[in-house]
């Protein structure tokens, strides 16, 4: 059961204190008090975990400052929708709004490789007007022998380029505790000239003491990526690892499924998942075709397999697209042959562009079916 506060409460006020004190005081049930930080407004919901089926929803409202209470209906207790279409979806970063209702573009750098790399990819980024890039400086590798990337001798450059160009979201991978304070440190150091936003990539989607982890930092949203070998259940339950250590800003990423069914892409696409994953959760939804395809390769009809896939996600109304791109892709010390040029960043663009509107129009044609 899932108990929402009115938004004029603080902890301050002495509805709050008798609220808690009283839902505390309940047999057989802990209350956890979680704040959600949504686009519009901060919300306090305060979460009844235990035999709650005795419990009336009636008397609950009636405490000082409730709006509403919420039955749990889905096992995804804090990022589950609930059959409430109220409860607050997405959230606001440093100027960027993550929703289910828009669409944001991180295109960049699989793995950081030489400081001017880096400013050719966020030039052409700024050029194009986008404001949101990824960027690897810690890359987890199936070879003990493949580069690892930088890791924290990359930062300072990263972040004081991205100030430059005026880029305000890097997606950055971690793979361990120590490396959210590292970027913490070097936000600090470099004067705050951007954002971060922590990706956990799909070989630590099940590392639990990772995700409780960067869950109970509040600084940094958070990317997670599906892992390649579980399913959708799993992967959500990982997502709820992380809000229910305190960080429920968290975007879920589809990145392809390891299958050999998926040949001769590198994962099968799961991107027919974007509207599941919209109707079970209140999480913006991210696609990454990069990671999905592998390949540059291209249809007689001249569209990359990357574009066709991205196309596949947006129109079904994806939310973000993680996009691998380097200025000279057979350079590039990880994953070259599936990034795309600088030259192909605008037709990239303009071709997500054309898969939005035509989502939009879906949306809008099926309002009026409703209507």
């Amino acid at each position: 059961m899932i108990v929402i506060l009115d938004s004029s409460i603080t902890e301050q006020s002495e509805a709050y204190r008798q609220t808690l004190d009283c839902l505390s005081q309940l047999p057989d049930v802990v209350a956890h008090v979680h704040n959600i930080q949504g686009a519009q407004q901060s919300l306090t919901e305060i979460y009844l975990i235990g035999d709650t089926r005795k419990l009336s929803a009636e008397e609950i409202e009636v405490l000082p400052g409730v709006e509403r209470v919420i039955r749990v209906s889905e096992e995804y207790r804090i990022l589950g929708r609930h059959r409430d279409g109220q409860r607050t979806s997405g959230f606001e970063y440093n100027g960027v709004l993550f929703s289910q209702d828009n669409l944001n573009i991180f295109a960049g750098l699989c793995a950081v490789d030489t400081p001017e790399h880096v400013e050719q990819m966020l030039k052409a980024l700024r050029d194009h007007g986008q404001v949101c890039t990824r960027m690897g400086a810690y890359k987890p590798r199936t070879s003990p022998y493949a580069f690892q990337g930088h890791g924290k001798a990359c930062l300072p450059y990263v972040f004081e380029l991205a100030g430059k160009y005026g880029i305000k979201v890097v997606a950055m991978e971690v793979t361990h505790e120590s490396h959210v304070e590292e970027i913490h440190e070097c936000l600090e150091q470099t004067g705050q000239p951007t954002g971060v936003m922590v990706q956990i990539g799909t070989r630590n989607t099940q590392n639990f003491e990772l995700l409780k982890a960067v869950g109970r930092q509040q600084e940094f949203p958070v990317l997670l990526k599906r892992g390649f070998g579980i399913t959708l259940n799993e992967s959500l339950n990982a997502a709820e690892y992380l809000a229910s250590e305190g960080n429920s800003r968290v975007v879920f990423c589809l990145r392809g499924v390891k299958t050999n069914m998926g040949d001769p892409h590198r994962n099968l696409v799961d991107f027919s998942h974007t509207p599941v994953l919209k109707r079970l959760t209140r999480m913006p939804v991210c696609v990454d075709p990069s990671h999905s395809v592998g390949t540059r390769d291209r249809s007689p009809d001249g569209i990359l397999d990357l574009m066709h896939a991205a196309a596949q996600g947006v129109i079904s109304g994806a939310n973000m697209v993680l996009i691998d791109f380097h200025p000279e892709p057979a350079k590039a010390l990880v994953d070259g042959p599936q990034a795309m040029l600088l030259s192909e960043l605008g037709w990239f663009l303009e071709d997500v562009a054309l898969a939005r509107d035509c989502y939009e129009k879906r949306q809008a044609l099926a309002d009026r079916q409703r209507g």
